[in-house]
């Protein structure tokens, strides 16, 4: 009888407050380093955190929007955006050095996500921004993303990641926040998305249906306001199909 793994990711540090609850049932986290939210106190508490739950740790850079929480595509030159990743990885691996935690990932956080995505000048300005953590760390990519293509052509060392709370149109990006079946705050809901994902290799979308998809990690994020009954639930549920998660 088949078993399967999964790696479970949550967005943190970006103003909730629940980590605490979150990180004792999830595998890895991408903490927010200054661009869209957090700093240097919420790094530093998060770090702690998820160092004494044995929760790996991730950067989430992002455009640097504080007023739209980074999630609208932002107008900034080549030079700044590439400044402002590289300040904020920066920081948080202070935070990290200082705290005595590796850096496990680089995942951004979303329009910045979303846009490497599909636009291949913004992938390799972010990619080239990150080299020098090509060797060291993991990155977080959709699957048959252009940034995931050329990433891999560039030595990357890539995590394929799915979302649990999202829904997803045909082309395999996400159905727009501004719709009003964007999210899945339903737990069982959210489970039976996850399944074909981790079993499979597929994922329905919108349009009813199964389109192909690796994950190697699924995000539930950490401001979904039924974030901590959702990871509950997976935790309780998924051994029931023999899913283990990969700590």
């Amino acid at each position: 009888m088949k078993n399967w793994t999964i790696n479970i990711n949550c967005d943190v540090g970006e103003g909730v407050g629940n980590e605490a609850e979150l990180l004792p049932l999830i595998c890895t986290c991408n903490i927010a380093c200054g661009g869209h939210a957090g700093d240097l106190s919420s790094m530093m508490e998060v770090v702690k955190l998820a160092r004494n739950c044995d929760v790996k740790v991730g950067a989430h850079p992002s455009y640097p929007d504080r007023t739209n929480f980074g999630r609208e595509v932002m107008t900034i030159s080549d030079s700044e955006l590439r400044e402002s990743i590289l300040n904020q990885l920066r920081t948080f691996e202070g935070v990290l050095k200082k705290e005595t935690v590796q850096l496990h990932h680089i995942k951004a956080h979303g329009a910045l996500y979303n846009e490497t995505a599909k636009n291949d000048k913004l992938a390799e300005l972010y990619l080239n921004a990150i080299k020098e953590y090509r060797s060291k760390v993991y990155l977080y990519v959709p699957y048959g993303s252009i940034i995931a293509s050329i990433a891999a052509e560039k030595g990357f060392k890539l995590m394929y990641e799915a979302f649990g709370d999202r829904n997803y149109n045909k082309d395999l990006s996400l159905v727009s926040r501004k719709l009003d079946d964007a999210l899945i705050q339903e737990p069982e809901k959210v489970l039976q998305h996850i399944l074909p994902i981790i079993k499979e290799g597929n994922v329905k979308v919108s349009t009813g249906e199964k389109i192909k998809i690796k994950a190697d990690t699924i995000c539930i994020h950490g401001d979904t306001p039924s974030a901590l009954k959702i990871l509950m639930y997976l935790s309780q549920e998924l051994p029931t199909y023999r899913v283990a998660l990969q700590r």
